[in-house]
């Protein structure tokens, strides 16, 4: 583009409101809004829609039968002031599996798939199956209900009798003080998931070339070409994997269901996630559900602009 014609186009910007720019730009690239409109006719119904009807119901009383009554932010005060599950049990509780699981998951997903980078294109496709599969399965979780069953029949309490560690079966999934540490375990093995496969796909994608000029920069061993190459030309996967990740922490929810029964034997492993079932999927206090979803969200949302903090700061 010349000088003279950049020139005219700002002054022509320059005349124009903001909303007469916008519209002219739409129309200019017509044919990429058309193609994008599906998506985002899908993602505002089914994700922005939903979104802001439930910060609209959290400031109401609704059953679902009656017409929603304004109630200002007592929902809020009632959550924060009055509920000693909530205060007590489901942010303790699902603050633990955030802290664990998040950076567990993200850590494990990034060195396994950079472990598998490394290997040949046939053993890589096998590997990645292997670790993706527990993922995938909706069903993973009975492999460990099996390990720990609470009866002679389970691995764990059987070699642990054979071996005389133990009188009487221990009934991990009803016991308080195993509850969390297995279901913590659980939840970092099913966490290989789409995060797992998009550091794949970045690893797969950095141009070799990369790699051979940091080497004639001085770079000397596999940890600086981590650092220095790897991380910051992964930024966009690293930052999915994160996003991804961190949801999954904050709503690992159903398997613990799954595992624990609901409620887990004196809200051992009672969250956020579980709390809102309570009062949504049971008692239908769909003001108060949806108060209890906002600030699951908000928390989302805040831990997500911080791992985005952080992850700037990556190779500079």
């Amino acid at each position: 583009m010349s000088e003279q014609t950049a020139k005219k186009r700002a002054v022509s910007r320059s005349e124009m409101t903001k909303w007469q720019w916008t519209w002219k730009e739409m129309k200019k690239n017509k044919v990429a809004y058309l193609m994008v409109f599906p998506y985002m006719l899908v993602f505002s119904l089914f994700t922005m829609l939903p979104v802001i009807v439930s910060i609209v119901i959290s400031f109401t009383d609704f059953n679902m039968l009656e017409f929603p009554n304004f109630v200002g932010l007592d929902n809020y005060i009632r959550l924060f002031l009055d509920d000693d599950i909530f205060m007590t049990y489901s942010v303790k509780n699902t603050f633990i599996f955030a802290a664990i699981v998040g950076p567990a998951s993200y850590l494990m997903s990034f060195m396994v798939a950079w472990f598998i980078n490394e290997l040949g294109p046939k053993v890589r496709a096998i590997v990645t199956l292997i670790f993706y599969a527990p993922s995938i399965s909706g069903q993973a979780y009975l492999v460990w209900k099996t390990l720990f069953s609470g009866d002679a029949h389970g691995w764990v309490n059987g070699k642990l009798l054979e071996f005389g560690l133990i009188s009487e079966e221990i009934q991990f999934f009803e016991d308080a003080d195993y509850i969390m540490p297995l279901c913590i375990i659980v939840a970092i093995w099913t966490s290989l998931g789409t995060s797992f496969l998009s550091f794949i796909a970045g690893l797969q994608g950095i141009d070799a070339s990369l790699y051979e000029a940091c080497a004639v920069d001085g770079v000397k061993n596999r940890w600086q070409e981590l650092w220095y190459v790897t991380l910051p030309t992964m930024k966009p996967q690293l930052m999915f994997g994160a996003i991804m990740s961190i949801t999954s922490s904050f709503g690992f929810g159903g398997v613990v269901t799954a595992l624990c029964g609901f409620p887990s034997t004196d809200y051992a492993a009672y969250t956020i996630t579980h709390h809102l079932d309570d009062y949504g999927g049971a008692r239908y206090e769909m003001g108060y559900a949806s108060a209890i979803a906002v600030i699951l969200f908000i928390i989302m949302i805040g831990a997500n602009m911080f791992v985005k903090k952080i992850l700037s700061k990556v190779g500079k």
